[in-house]
């Protein structure tokens, strides 16, 4: 009779020691799968701010600049997009630390589960070790809040650039089949003056 419950209570122990190993593995899963997430991320990130450079070097070397509708404007959005997308980079860089902190945490985590199996004056251990892990990828999911909010401004802005082109070089005749749109209320047709410029026929070639 005393055996089986010393097999009892070794096999209980077993179990609890193997559930305290497996929660670690779970958030060590999740935390890699947000790394990931976030490296594909900013490489689209950084894809981006190359295609913007290249753009801004077309546009500054260009000879005949008179010929490129709203020139200026185009500048000014592209050097704002650049901003933009450069601090989402750098965001996404902090997020990424901060993932990978809490990655090497939970792994921490892991092994003072193991180590305190055997020293049970350290049981606690693993408990600071786990909320810190658990913090580094809580900070982390707030940056990315951030710059999820930061590329939904960028896109808004160069939507509203695309609205403003259109307004420049679209015929009267596209204009007024489309409804306001953007922040600035899009096409406004009340500020569309034949009399003052002359709206082209074609898109004109850049």
């Amino acid at each position: 009779m005393a055996g089986e419950i010393v097999n009892t209570n070794v096999l209980n122990s077993t179990l609890e020691f193997l559930t305290a190993i497996v929660t670690p593995a779970l958030l060590i899963s999740a935390t890699g799968s947000l790394v990931l997430s976030t490296s594909t991320r900013l490489g689209r990130v950084v894809d981006r701010v190359r295609a913007l450079e290249d753009r801004l070097s077309e546009l500054i070397y260009r000879e005949d600049k008179s010929e490129i509708p709203l020139y200026d404007k185009r500048v000014e959005v592209i050097v704002d997009l650049l901003d933009k997308v450069t601090s989402r980079s750098r965001i996404l860089q902090r997020a990424m630390e901060m993932f990978y902190y809490g990655l090497g945490m939970f792994v921490l985590c892991s092994v003072s589960i193991a180590f305190a199996a055997f020293l049970t004056n350290y049981r606690w251990l693993p408990i600071p070790v786990g909320i810190v892990g658990i913090l580094f990828i809580l900070w982390g999911t707030i940056l990315m809040i951030r710059e999820t909010r930061m590329a939904t401004a960028t896109v808004n802005a160069e939507m509203d650039f695309t609205w403003e082109l259109a307004r420049e070089v679209a015929p009267q005749k596209v204009i007024v089949k489309y409804k306001p749109h953007g922040k600035r209320g899009g096409m406004n047709l009340a500020k569309i003056d034949n009399a003052k410029r002359k709206i082209p026929d074609t898109f004109p070639g850049e």
